[in-house]
């Protein structure tokens, strides 16, 4: 059985979704942040017959992210879905997701299939005496100016305000580090919740690589988010950035797929 969930559901839904908190980073997120009854955010769950509950999917506007730890009814979430889409967002754990491929009515857009990794203990790399600082709301065009520099991103529109939302609402915050007033490297977090946070953004200009700048501001932004008991995760496709990673203590947990629409290439 599908239904509705919610705000009765709650703690069967954070219990449910705990046992993966870097998996279901955005869900948790998303609920914390909007609860069950807003126009733009929406939940089902499957539940048995006994009801115990089996499978989860979130509506984000027009964004779909469905989480089950084993078989569940795809046909019956992909009909929900289709009352909204028929060309949904959809970003999930790849083995569950990648069952929407072949489901008739949705017309899934461009694939990208990335590794999904956390971190639960850091394992320092050494250590720097590099004065690392948190951004205010006053730091962000500083952090912008760097992005833009970097090839690998690509930066929507609503950059400038996600940013500073985040700062504003405690859901994101960046370390970086500057010279002669210049912001040389970064690292953010994003969708920060009670039990789990996305690194994002982690950059050096190029004048700068090679000095262990960004993987200090790493080291800094993971013992400070772990002391708070939060887990970290990230996605990544780099291999030679996957083993940065991995040194600092990041472990691979899976593969995180996400289909966006086709006409739009900066939307979560």
């Amino acid at each position: 059985m599908i239904r509705k969930l919610t705000v009765q559901d709650h703690k069967t839904v954070m219990n449910f979704l705990s046992e993966e908190p870097s998996i279901n980073l955005f869900i948790i997120g998303d609920i914390e942040a909007f609860g069950y009854e807003t126009d733009f955010q929406e939940l089902w769950g499957e539940f048995h017959e006994d009801g115990k509950l089996n499978a989860i999917l979130l509506r984000y506007f027009e964004s779909f992210i469905p989480y089950a730890k084993g078989e569940f009814d795809v046909q019956g979430f992909a009909d929900l879905i289709c009352n909204y889409s028929a060309t949904p967002v959809m970003s999930g754990k790849a083995s569950i997701v990648e069952q929407f491929e072949h489901v008739k009515g949705i017309e899934l857009g461009p694939k990208k299939a990335t590794f999904f990794a956390e971190c639960r203990e850091l394992t320092p790399i050494n250590h720097t005496e590099y004065n690392i600082k948190i951004a205010t709301i006053d730091d962000v065009d500083r952090i912008l100016n760097l992005r833009m520099q970097i090839d690998e991103f690509s930066l929507s529109k609503e950059g400038r305000k996600m940013i500073v939302q985040d700062i504003e609402n405690g859901t994101g915050r960046t370390y970086f580090i500057e010279d002669n007033k210049q912001i040389i490297a970064c690292a953010s977090t994003a969708a920060e919740n009670s039990a789990s946070a996305m690194i994002v953004g982690v950059c050096t200009h190029k004048n700068f690589r090679n000095n262990g700048l960004a993987t200090a501001i790493m080291q800094k932004l993971i013992g400070d988010v772990l002391a708070e008991g939060r887990i970290l995760c990230l996605f990544y496709d780099n291999p030679v950035a996957g083993r940065i990673y991995k040194r600092l203590g990041f472990q691979d947990i899976g593969k995180w797929t996400m289909y966006r629409k086709k006409q739009d290439h900066h939307k979560k």
